[in-house]
């Protein structure tokens, strides 16, 4: 869909997710994902720039795994996490939307758990790639767990987490060969609306993953 008719849509309300693709299943286990390997953080850094061409090829269950893990994964005993969080809340909740459904990313279990049984890919941003591109990232903020941060502070909070995420991102994209763009040009309330989300969580960001186009 184009950006133009998106906008129009949206404008009047009626941004809608498409159907699933394939089997939408209620949870799915991920592979453990490789701690090890990559490029050194300095090439990383090197190699870390925007796309906005991606081939529609799915990515691999292990390739998904290992993004998500240094996303926001676990990565010490008591449960920190890859990415900070002020007072840590861990206050952000990463919702995927692939071909076949929307996913929230559950990081102690390492799985994935169903939000919507549809396609909310088109929903996501205004630009046309994120229609056909396999992943797109939508980082939430859950103001439930931020009852020790001033209400007025959440917003930046949350923000200033999400924007480590999506650096983490980032970072994996450079050393796995992948592309990827974060986005704030987005219509918050019809992804709420799509992810189901109830009125104390917040959308923040979306981030768009997946292989580059030849040339691109």
């Amino acid at each position: 869909m184009s950006t133009l008719s998106k906008l129009v849509l949206g404008a009047m309300g009626r941004l809608r997710p498409e159907p699933a693709t394939g089997n939408s299943a209620a949870s799915i286990a991920l592979p453990e994902p490789e701690r090890h390997g990559g490029l050194p953080l300095m090439e990383a850094l090197a190699r870390r720039h925007s796309s906005r061409e991606f081939k529609p090829d799915p990515l691999p269950p292990l390739v998904l795994s290992a993004l998500l893990w240094a996303a926001y994964g676990i990565n010490r005993a008591e449960g920190g996490r890859t990415a900070p969080s002020a007072l840590n809340a861990q206050e952000i909740d990463i919702y995927l939307a692939l071909p076949a459904g929307a996913y929230r990313y559950d990081p102690v279990a390492h799985a994935l758990r169903l939000a919507s049984a549809s396609d909310v890919r088109r929903v996501t941003g205004y630009q046309d790639f994120v229609d056909e591109a396999p992943l797109d990232l939508v980082y939430v903020a859950d103001h439930a767990r931020m009852g020790a941060v001033p209400v007025a502070q959440r917003g930046s909070y949350a923000s200033t987490a999400a924007g480590a995420i999506a650096q983490n991102v980032y970072l994996y994209c450079a050393s796995a060969g992948l592309a990827t763009v974060i986005r704030a040009w987005i219509d918050r309330d019809a992804i709420a609306d799509a992810l189901g989300l109830p009125h104390d969580q917040q959308v923040l960001l979306a981030q768009t993953v997946g292989y580059p186009k030849t040339g691109a």
